[in-house]
């Protein structure tokens, strides 16, 4: 639940911010109204688009069995690990730019094609978030059933709520949180969310590989534990199985697991300080 509500909260701010820039720069025209159903017709398109690729992504999973099955959920959680990663590093470089390239793209389009080129440019940006969106949750909850199912759908419409809401205070009061601050929160979260996927891919990996017939090495570096810190912290309940779920914490890991999240903070950390001094998000 925890990480459908932050994904959906973090993916329809971004949407939401998008949809509000654009709108007010619909309002600054002299065909306003009729740009607006431009506008909204493309957000309903891009939203429709994003539902369809759910439902490809829902029926290639249904259609497939056993390891082709796991083979497909792992690819897609890996696929949704590095999306994470791209996000933040496309953020990072078009974050404070982008209120003023939206605007300078809504140009662009309306002297070409006019409200068809509005209703392109809504329907990307749109269906690019949900896209990002979609792929995340089927990469956090493919292995979940029953009552676990139906309490990550709650926390995905709670994420929804809370970005409104989110959306609503950041452009009403500065005073108890900025743009800056908001997206540095949300980014630094979204990377560790991307090593909990990557973690559960390589696990997902790690289990296929166990069914083959491989060198003795590769059965111990896959389905060994390194240690067991279950005593101190157990990653199934409470704060461990909170830390699990965001930040891939494994009070069992194996060699395998332990490389990919010491090898995956480590190319993060090397990214981060290279744009130590980049630019971070304000689109005020």
């Amino acid at each position: 639940m925890n990480q459908s509500m932050f994904i959906v909260w973090r993916e329809s701010v971004e949407a939401l911010l998008v949809i509000g820039i654009l709108q007010a720069w619909v309002s600054q025209q002299s065909q306003g109204n009729r740009l607006a159903r431009y506008l909204w017709t493309g957000v309903t398109l891009g939203v429709l688009l994003s539902g369809l690729l759910a439902a490809l992504i829902l029926f290639a999973g249904e259609a497939m069995s056993g390891s082709a099955n796991e083979w497909f959920q792992a690819a897609l959680v890996l696929i949704a690990s590095l999306l994470i990663v791209q996000m933040v590093s496309w953020m990072h470089r078009h974050g404070r730019t982008l209120k003023h390239d939206l605007r300078r793209h809504a140009d662009s389009h309306l002297a070409r094609q006019g409200g068809l080129g509005l209703l392109l440019l809504a329907m990307l940006a749109v269906s690019r978030e949900g896209s990002e969106t979609v792929v995340f949750l089927y990469g956090a909850g493919a292995r979940l059933r029953g009552p676990q199912l139906g309490l990550f759908a709650v926390g995905g419409v709670s994420g929804l709520v809370l970005a409104t809401l989110t959306i609503s205070l950041l452009h009403s009061s500065r005073r108890f949180i900025s743009w800056h601050r908001f997206f540095v929160i949300s980014e630094t979260i979204l990377l560790m969310l991307g090593a909990a996927l990557l973690v559960s891919g390589t696990e997902r990996i790690g289990g296929q590989l166990l069914a083959m017939d491989l060198p003795e090495v590769v059965y111990r570096g896959v389905g060994e534990a390194l240690w067991d810190s279950s005593e101190l912290l157990s990653d199934s309940h409470g704060l461990g199985g909170f830390l699990a779920g965001f930040t891939g914490y494994r009070a069992t890991p194996s060699c395998l697991t332990l490389l990919v999240l010491v090898g995956y903070w480590l190319a993060v950390g090397g990214w981060l300080r290279q744009r130590a001094t980049g630019k971070i998000p304000c689109p005020s």
